[in-house]
């Protein structure tokens, strides 16, 4: 990968690879640190990378970057007890529709919540998908058909007890 078609890279990844991650964090520092730190890794890696298999390769390492740092920060936060206090807000008559599905997106295994952010809000295809986080397209289906059940579920048991 010459420089030239890294700068086209990060012209044409930078916005989406930032929305994917701003999505999955809901923290626009962290988000920025994110993609800063992958375009960073695709500069160090350039010549070992071929310019097609770049955008898959750039999510690919989002998506790591992003479940390492969910990690991170749940060993960090495990100490502090917020079981509760999440409850009472899923509980709550008030609380909008795009609150619900992201307390239910936030619930869903990495994976999971990966493949529908990038199916459903990012609007990649499976094949897309499947090459971004290293799995078959049936895998990707069947991730997708069990991560909007779940979501389905979650919601149908808000209904039931508003």
């Amino acid at each position: 990968m010459t420089r030239k078609e890294y700068n086209i890279a990060v012209k044409e990844f930078s916005g989406r690879l930032y929305g994917y991650a701003l999505r999955y964090l809901k923290s626009a520092e962290d988000a920025d640190d994110i993609v800063q730190d992958v375009f960073e890794k695709l500069w160090k890696n350039r010549k070992k990378i071929e310019v097609e298999k770049a955008k898959a390769w750039l999510f690919t390492c989002a998506h790591n970057a992003l479940i390492n740092l969910i990690k991170k920060n749940s060993r960090m936060s495990y100490t502090e007890n917020n079981t509760s206090k999440d409850t009472a807000e899923c509980h709550s008559r008030e609380m909008e529709m795009k609150e619900v599905i992201e307390k239910s997106l936030a619930m869903l295994p990495p994976v999971q919540k990966s493949i529908v952010l990038l199916r459903d809000l990012e609007g990649y295809n499976y094949k897309e998908i499947g090459d971004m986080l290293e799995l078959s397209e049936a895998q990707v289906k069947v991730y997708l058909f069990r991560a909007r059940n779940k979501i389905k579920k979650q919601l149908n048991d808000l209904t039931v007890l508003i």
